[in-house]
């Protein structure tokens, strides 16, 4: 029984094998069946052509294209086309621009002569009263309603022109920081003395209704700003802003510099010394500008470079290389014993080096020395290197309370030209770093050399509608350069001190200098571009300073020191740099590799480089004209009647950011839209409007030639012949005008901001023109261009083409038209056409049939010709780069040559870094690490309030908003992974037209994927049908643009920091005058080396060393 059983189980398992056998065979015949599918190439083929023509059809009748261009037909008798002329153009807009710069620089001059006349009349009174407006206190009452003291009524009223501030043009106000008494006399006296300025400020702006911000900043540490503003201190009620800090300060105040910064790091600077030392350091970094060398030394018993890089050499004091240094200098660390000859040895050679080689700054030379005391013999290295000239001066530093070897560290100021000063707190600081800013002023002063400098590019990060700035003006133009002048004392009695009264200037932002370059004639790649005389980028449409640090914009730490030759990047041999630097006038042809779209669809353009001087002033003007549609436009007479009828039509408008009127000289005029004081000035409502007559008769041309389309596509709209999906036809034209019908209302629309003020990229901006127009110039008149939009989710698809003039066997783009749909026509129609009906006859086909594109087996993309999706099966896919979605496929079309890689370049990246200025690993040594550095904290600023503690300790407490700022922002630093400057490379990808089609077999493991691709002619679009179920994802990673930082190696790294670019020195240098006062230097009249102290200094060196 027993026996019959088993014999039955083994003939089910025989059985039961079998089946799986004969089901494995199956699958395996149905597996390689799938693997051989074949997909009829002629069928994909007639579905491109087939949608190719409803495309086109479909394009041209809802966007009225063919009319448009009919139009310009019937006009081309009465148009003339020219050829920009650029070398004359460059000259012209050169020259208006220096008349714009040379206004300003007048206004700064009136204010300079009105500051030192009132000073010269002014006898200090140390018992003067005097109320003035506090900006941060007026309006302000106390608990009784009575206005506090400084605090009165000041009336404010918001302005258009100072970005819609409430402001006041009758009356300055002043500014004092926080660490400043605001009642000192000798700052009551300076303000006193300074009112008279108000009078030069109105007037200034009224014979100039351009000029922006105007100031005096005092050297006593109040800022005397017009017109009049409300001063909004941080949330910890600290106004920090101080401006002998600013850049216009300490460049109108000294002239270039070379500094050598000497700490020393010796066992005894440990604690609060050395955090006081590090922060007198960056005070001096921050003092240094674009036109200044530094290097830093630390020093024991041997010599360190802070970056060893810099071994022996001065590097530019951009803010680059400061905020590099800054990041150094956190990392020291106290050891050893101090040694000072060395390192003042190596410093004097640094800085012989750079004087003998014509490095530097060829000016002014200085060693800063840093510590907490002198103790070895030091004359003989005076002697050897810079007696009897005193060529470099010696500023001294002395850290902590005591005060042993003060005198040495005097005598060694006293004896070299510089100026001591003792810094005990860190509240000390900031006052005792600016004293060496007036002893280099000395020459300048004793002189009376008024020289007139411009700063480099910043960004002005103190108003208090900086964010609001940040993300409704173009990144290219935030920037803006000042105006400054140093203002002197004319009293006879204290001419060789050489006394630096303060410093006036003015703002300019750079969007009003680039204004002066209008886009209509530069045509739609063409653009302007302003450096400096160190090749940096004070203006430029690639320029991006800004970069997002998680949802808020923040400037990048380099932001004002991009290079030109990080931007015009394909000028390898830096012709263009090394040319505009030197201040010549003249052109070069260059072939480049630019982008659009954000930098995703490369183009390949020739543009020729037009460039010159600014004369007074350290800037070089640039710009482009692209070689062909670029430098022809046309121009056509209509009579103003005629064109003021189109003008006003409901569906015109003219670009916002263009200048057609100038409505910023009167008052009066800035509540008109461009628009508005156009058509006013036309109708001679407002005949003193200064007017572009060339920009204003091409604008009312082009409203007469296109004022049909309005009449049409309303036509369409009134007979519902407006198939569903279609939302928006739009033109433009080239005198930034353009018109624009909604053929769905706002609650139905997909793309709801397309158009609209807050879609920058697709209006005619000061710095570019729509990118849809951009996309229609460089693809064929008259052949529509498809890209697909991701606008935060919203999909959508832009058809886009150029329409031309010809004349006498030139022809010249007109403008671009083009229509906006939603997915659902385009989805609808592909669908239905991609789709062999079941009856389909298909003896004549070899593969597949009848196909369809809805079938699981199939997918079916519509991919343009950069390789964005506009069309698949899953909308998430629509508008990403197909290589991401399918990288055997794309690999293969790559090979085939249907599409190239372009290798583009990022020279303003941001990156994330691993590296964090305090160990990532150092919380894991222990779970109590934490409270260990909170206790620490805690002890520390306990002990500092007791080191420090005094009057002025209790009436300023921003020093404990500092340290527990600076506590927390460390500790959210480990948290958030930093982003840093660095170089990215990044494929973009171009489909080649000659390649029609394209169908393969792609051996993927155990299966084979065939795909077809087909061009849908007349259009940038090709169709790519291929096999669903064969999954090659193993053999064929994903085709990604994500860009790859470009790593240095350390070799690299190092010399393309130290590498002197060439650059253009500022004219004047003042580093010495005859009459100049060397012994007012910070301490007694006369000082000399004090043997007592010496030999003490010396016993203290030998215990130590035991």
């Amino acid at each position: 029984m027993l026996a019959l059983q088993g014999h039955r189980m083994e003939r089910r398992n025989v059985l039961g094998m079998r089946n799986l056998l004969r089901f494995l065979g199956i699958f395996c015949l149905w597996i390689t069946a799938q693997a051989q599918m074949k997909i009829p190439p002629e069928t994909v083929q007639q579905w491109a052509s087939v949608f190719s023509v409803e495309l086109r059809e479909f394009s041209t009748k809802f966007s009225g294209s063919l009319l448009l261009q009919k139009k310009l037909k019937d006009v081309e008798p009465i148009i003339k086309i020219v050829e920009v002329d650029g070398e004359d153009l460059v000259k012209d807009y050169s020259d208006e621009i220096e008349r714009m710069l040379g206004s300003k620089m007048k206004s700064v001059k009136r204010l300079a002569e009105s500051a030192e006349d009132s000073d010269l009349y002014h006898e200090f009174n140390a018992t003067l009263e005097f109320d003035y407006y506090n900006s941060m206190l007026i309006n302000t009452m106390d608990e009784d309603g009575n206005y506090v003291a400084l605090g009165g009524e000041f009336s404010l009223e918001e302005n258009e022109h100072f970005n819609n501030l409430p402001v006041s043009t009758q009356m300055s106000n002043i500014q004092v920081p926080t660490n400043v008494y605001n009642k000192d006399p000798n700052i009551l006296n300076a303000i006193y003395n300074t009112e008279a300025l108000n009078d030069v400020f109105i007037s200034n702006f009224q014979k100039d209704p351009t000029l922006t911000w105007q100031y005096f900043g005092s050297s006593t540490g109040f800022f005397r700003i017009y017109p009049g503003i409300k001063w909004t201190p941080d949330s910890n009620g600290v106004v920090a802003f101080d401006c002998r800090n600013r850049n216009w300060y300490i460049q109108a105040a000294t002239s270039p510099k070379d500094i050598i910064i000497m700490v020393d790091i010796s066992g005894s600077m440990k604690g609060l010394k050395m955090t006081i030392a590090k922060h007198t350091i960056n005070t001096i970094l921050d003092t240094l500008g674009e036109n200044d060398f530094v290097n830093v030394i630390a020093y024991t018993d041997y010599v360190r470079y802070v970056e060893p890089c810099f071994r022996g050499t001065l590097v530019q004091a951009d803010l680059d290389n400061r905020e590099h240094f800054k990041v150094l200098v956190e990392e020291l660390h106290v050891k050893g014993e101090a040694k000072i000859k060395n390192a003042m040895k190596e410093s004097f050679k640094i800085l012989n080096e750079a004087r003998v080689n014509g490095q530097g700054s060829m000016c002014n030379q200085a060693i800063m020395l840093i510590t907490d005391g002198a103790m070895e013999d030091f004359e003989s290295v005076f002697e050897e290197f810079n007696w009897p000239d005193r060529r470099v001066r010696v500023f001294t530093y002395l850290i902590g309370r005591e005060m042993t070897f003060a005198q040495n560290t005097k005598w060694i100021a006293c004896n070299n030209k510089g100026y001591y000063t003792h810094i005990s707190t860190l509240a000390d600081v900031q006052e005792n770093v600016m004293e060496y800013l007036h002893v280099l002023s000395r020459p300048m002063v004793i002189n009376h050399d008024h020289d007139i400098i411009w700063t480099e590019a910043y960004m002005d990060t103190v108003l208090p509608n900086t964010e609001e700035l940040f993300t409704t003006k173009a990144q290219s133009l935030l920037l803006m350069t000042s105006v400054a002048m140093p203002v002197f004392s004319k009293k006879k009695e204290t001419l060789s001190h050489g006394i630096l009264l303060g410093v006036v200037g003015s703002d300019i932002p750079l969007m009003e200098v680039m204004k002066l370059a209008p886009r209509y004639m530069l045509g739609a790649h063409g653009y302007a571009f302003l450096l400096n005389n160190n090749g940096y980028i004070l203006a430029h449409p690639d320029l991006r300073p800004l970069y997002k640090d998680g949802k808020k914009l923040k400037p990048k730490p380099n932001y004002n020191s991009v290079d030109l030759s990080e931007v015009e990047w394909e000028d390898t041999d830096e012709l263009l740099r090394t040319a505009m630097v030197k201040g010549e006038t003249g052109t070069l042809s260059l072939n480049v590799r630019a982008s659009v779209d954000k930098g995703k669809r490369p183009l390949f353009l020739t543009n020729q480089y037009y460039y010159t001087n600014i004369d007074d002033t350290p800037f070089s003007f640039g710009m482009v004209l692209t070689k062909g549609h670029g430098k022809l436009m046309f121009t056509g007479n209509v009579s103003v009647e005629e064109g003021l009828h189109d003008l006003t039509s409901p569906d015109l408008t003219i670009a916002s950011e263009w200048t057609y009127c100038e409505t910023d000289i009167d008052p009066a005029h800035r509540k008109y839209s461009q628009l508005q004081a156009a058509i006013r000035y036309l109708l001679g409502k407002e005949p003193d409007l200064e007017c572009d007559e060339v920009l204003l008769s091409q604008t009312l041309f082009d409203a007469v030639v296109t004022a049909p389309l309005e009449a049409y596509w309303n036509a369409l709209m009134l007979n519902d012949r407006v198939e569903p999906g279609v939302e928006t036809a739009f033109l433009g034209t080239r005198s930034g005008l353009m018109r624009v019908v909604r053929y769905t209302g706002v609650e139905t629309r997909v793309a709801k901001k397309f158009l609209t003020p807050a879609d920058k990229d697709n209006l005619f901006t000061i710095d570019h023109f729509p990118l849809w127009y951009r996309l229609a110039a460089e693809n064929t008149p008259g052949k529509f261009f498809y890209y697909p939009v991701n606008d935060k989710g919203v999909k959508y698809i832009i058809a886009t083409t150029s329409v031309t003039v010809s004349s006498e066997g030139q022809t010249a783009m007109a403008g671009a038209i083009g229509l906006q749909m939603s997915l659902d026509w385009l989805e609808k129609r592909f669908w239905t056409i991609a789709k062999q009906p079941n009856d389909t006859d298909c003896s004549n086909i070899e593969g597949v049939c009848p196909l369809s594109c809805e079938s699981v087996d199939l997918n079916c993309f519509l991919v343009d010709n950069n390789g964005f999706i506009l069309l698949s099966k899953e909308r998430s896919e629509i508008g990403r780069f197909f290589g991401e979605i399918d990288g055997s496929i794309m690999a293969s079309l790559i090979k085939m040559g249907m599409f190239k890689k372009v290798s583009l370049f990022d020279y303003q990246a941001m990156c994330k870094t691993g590296h964090h200025h305090a160990s990532s690993a150092r919380p894991l040594l222990s779970p109590f690490y934490g409270i260990v550095a909170l206790i620490r904290w805690f002890f520390s600023n306990a002990l500092m309030f007791l080191l420090d503690f005094n009057l002025c300790g209790l009436w300023h407490s921003d020093y404990f908003v500092d340290a527990k700022a600076g506590y927390h922002t460390s500790h959210k630093q480990k948290k958030v992974e930093a982003l840093q400057p660095c170089d990215t490379a990044y494929p973009g990808f171009m489909y080649d037209p000659s390649v029609r089609e394209a169908n393969s077999l792609i051996k993927c493991g155990r299966c084979q994927k065939m795909f077809v691709v087909q061009q849908i002619p007349d259009s940038n679009l090709v169709l790519v049908v291929t096999q669903a179920y064969c999954d090659c994802s193993r053999q064929y990673g994903a085709i990604l643009l994500e860009p790859k930082e470009i790593k240095y190696n350390a070799t690299v790294k190092c010399n393309r920091m130290k590498s002197q670019k060439v650059r253009r020195r500022p004219q004047s240098c003042h580093s010495y005058h005859p009459k100049e006062n060397a012994k007012d230097c910070g301490g007694a009249a006369a000082i000399s080396l004090s043997l007592s102290l010496f030999s003490a200094s010396l016993l203290v060196s030998l215990v130590l060393e035991r």
